[in-house]
């Protein structure tokens, strides 16, 4: 049982970090005014993959990430702090709503 509730927890936190992942993509994409389609070409991804990023429905592997993050002109340990305080952000929100809720 203890080893089901640790599993579960480690899959909502990579979920909840594949989603900020993804949204911080989809936000750094956006400031710089660019389609799914500009990023993919700049970053030699197919725009479809991107999408899929964005909305947290696949994984991206380092080097997509390193590939990313080259093409927006940032590091990638800035994409993945970015990446990271949406997901701190998140949490705490949800936090907050919890709290509400009870």
């Amino acid at each position: 049982r203890t080893r089901r509730e640790a599993d579960r927890r480690t899959s909502l936190a990579m979920s909840e970090l594949v989603n900020s992942f993804g949204i911080a993509v989809r936000q750094l994409r956006d400031r710089q005014g660019w389609s799914q389609e500009d990023l993919a070409g700049r970053a030699d991804l197919n725009r479809s993959y991107v999408g899929e990023l964005e909305r947290g429905k696949a994984i991206p592997s380092l080097l997509t990430v390193e590939k990313i993050a080259g093409a927006l002109g940032i590091s990638t340990t800035s994409l993945l702090t970015h990446a990271e305080r949406i997901a701190q952000t998140r949490l705490v929100r949800g936090l907050e709503l919890t709290a509400i809720a009870c």
